[in-house]
Formats: structure tokens, sequence, C-alpha cells
């Protein structure tokens, strides 16, 4: 539910407020405005709202039927902007974030680094740990891969965005990445997410192959109730019985997403398609229906790639795509660094 309380409550209305929730079983989460306080009680047991409306500082509560709460329009009604490196996500604001699937070498991210600078990229993908269908597939280079897109980043003045795969590696995330993605196959590892919802540091949940939109945002709700507010969603395609593309990328997610919750809504073309001919078209369509950012696979040398070569975009081609982004995104009110 939702305590809405009055304008000009007092620190100590607030904070009675809240330690009585706490006590009848709900984990509080206030929101502090410069006029009003809102906070959201989570969890519990049912308890007649009255109980609360007598208590000093408080307007109104509100009961919010979603199975999400945190992530809700109800809780938060403006849109949850997450800043990385001077880039923005959310709101008015279009994100753009590139670079491999994979760490290979120094050499290969250093040299694709260097390409995608030249477009202003200011955030880095590289996978280090790779969740792979087959067990004889290329599993990354794991804490050596992160150690080479950390230097390479800082080298270029970049921020970092990797998957990871477990809770033990969280200290060695802290230690090397920016935003923490949290794959497809992981959406659901729930021990996983309440503990990224301790860290500090944004989160990147991407849709299960075939998870509904609730269960996405239920996802997000686990990271969100352990206080972590920097919760960014991603749709990279879902599995359906087309095989002409790798996924099927569903864009309805943009709009659906953006209408119930407050957290940005991102969109990875290239697992959602798994061709490098589809990935711009896909971009673009994405930015078009009010995305808030973009994560793009892209390789110096793609045809050599050690995975995923087909749906990575050759520098060149990302540089063409940044620019019709940038002609797209202010029809929809969008802002591209």
């Amino acid at each position: 539910m939702l305590i809405i309380m009055t304008p000009g409550a007092s620190k100590k209305e607030i904070d009675n407020v809240k330690l009585f929730v706490e006590r009848k079983g709900f984990d509080a989460h206030p929101i502090y405005g410069e006029i009003q306080t809102v906070i959201g009680a989570v969890g519990g047991k049912v308890i007649d709202p009255r109980e609360i409306e007598l208590l000093d500082g408080v307007k109104e509560v509100i009961r919010i039927t979603s199975s999400y709460k945190l992530a809700s329009r109800v809780f938060q009604p403006q849109d949850t902007v997450i800043t990385v490196n001077g880039v923005k996500f959310g709101g008015e604001h279009l994100g753009l974030i590139a670079g491999p699937c994979t760490v290979e070498s120094y050499e290969q991210m250093d040299k694709t680094a260097i390409a995608l600078k030249k477009s202003n990229v200011k955030i880095l993908r590289g996978g280090a740990f790779k969740p792979r269908t087959s067990p004889y597939a290329f599993q990354g280079l794991g804490e050596e891969g992160l150690e080479i897109i950390r230097a390479v980043a800082d080298k270029h003045k970049m921020a970092v965005t990797s998957e990871i795969m477990e809770i033990s590696q969280i200290p060695l995330f802290e230690k090397h990445v920016d935003i923490f993605q949290v794959g497809a196959r992981n959406m659901q590892n729930f021990n996983l997410l309440k503990e990224l919802g301790q860290i500090r540091k944004p989160i990147m949940i991407k849709r299960g192959l075939a998870a509904t939109f609730e269960e996405l945002l239920m996802s997000a709700e686990y990271v969100l109730s352990g206080g972590n507010k920097e919760v960014m969603l991603c749709e990279r395609g879902i599995r359906t019985f087309e095989r002409v593309t790798r996924n099927t990328l569903d864009l309805s997610a943009i709009p659906v997403i953006k209408k119930v919750s407050h957290l940005p809504i991102l969109i990875d073309p290239s697992h959602g398609t798994g061709l490098r001919d589809k990935v711009a078209p896909m971009s673009r369509a994405s930015v078009a229906a009010g995305c808030d950012g973009l994560i793009i696979e892209v390789h110096y040398d793609p045809d050599n790639a050690i995975c995923d070569g087909a749906q990575s975009l050759y520098p060149a081609q990302y540089d063409k795509l940044y620019h019709d982004i940038k002609k797209i995104a202010p029809i929809v009110d969008k802002k591209v660094i």
C-alpha cells in the first residue's frame, strides 16, 4: 500500500509512520519529495488502513492491487532515470550501450572500443562469463575477461556492463562492473536477485525466453524490495515457433511496460533477431516505439568473432545507426548524447 503524507509532514511524523508499519511486519520504502513524502509499505499482514490514517501526518492510504508494488506507477508515477558515466536511461533520455558479445582478448576489446569511441559510446558491454546452451561452446574468460574489459574501459573513459551468473561473483563484479546484467536464463534466479537488491549499482534484468511481462516485473520487484532502486528492464526477444530469426523481438514490451512501470525499458536487438542485417531496422523501430535505451553487439571483426559474430555490427554500421537514432529520437521526445 501507499501511505501519502500531508504536505510539510515533519521528519518525526514520517519516522513514526515508518516505524508503525514496520512493527506490523511491512517493509517501508519512503520516497522523499520536496513538498510531500510517500511511504510504500510492502508485505506484512492484512491491516485496516484506518489504523494508519489516524497517525499524525498521514493524508491517505492507497492499496496497490498489482502483484508488483515497488515497480508499479501507482507507487511511483514519475519515470526512474538512471545515470551511468553521463549516459541517462529513462524519462526523456535514451541511453546507448555497445560492444562485443564476449571478451576474447585485450586487443579485441581495445580495437572495438577505439572504433566505438568515435560514435560517442560511453558504456562498453562484453561478457566474461557466458551462459551457453552447449557445455562445449565458449564459456568466456571469466575473471580475466572482467579485468580486460575494465582496463580497456578505463583507458577510453567508458563504463562497463557484463552479465553476472551467480551470487559468488558479486564481489568480483562490484570491483570491475558498473551495470550488472542478469541474463534471460537467470531472470528467475531469485536468490541472486535478492542479493543484488543489497548492492548499490544499476541492475539490468533481461526478460526470460518465455517470461510474461508480469514475471519480468516481479523479478525486478525482488531487487527493488532489497533497497536497490536502480533497476532497468531489457527486452531481448522471446522464444516462439518462428525460426528465421534467433528469437522474436517483442517490441510491444515498450508501451506495455512504460504504462504500468516507472522503470526504464531497454531493447537488445542483437539477441532479439540474431542477424546482423536485422539489428539496425529493429533498433530504429525500438526508438520510434519509445524505448529508454539500446544494448547492441558490435565487434571490430565480427567475421572472426568467437561467438555471435553473425549478430554483431561492424563499427561503421553502428556509427550509421547511431546517427539514425539521433534523428529519430527527437520525434518521440527523447534525447541521445
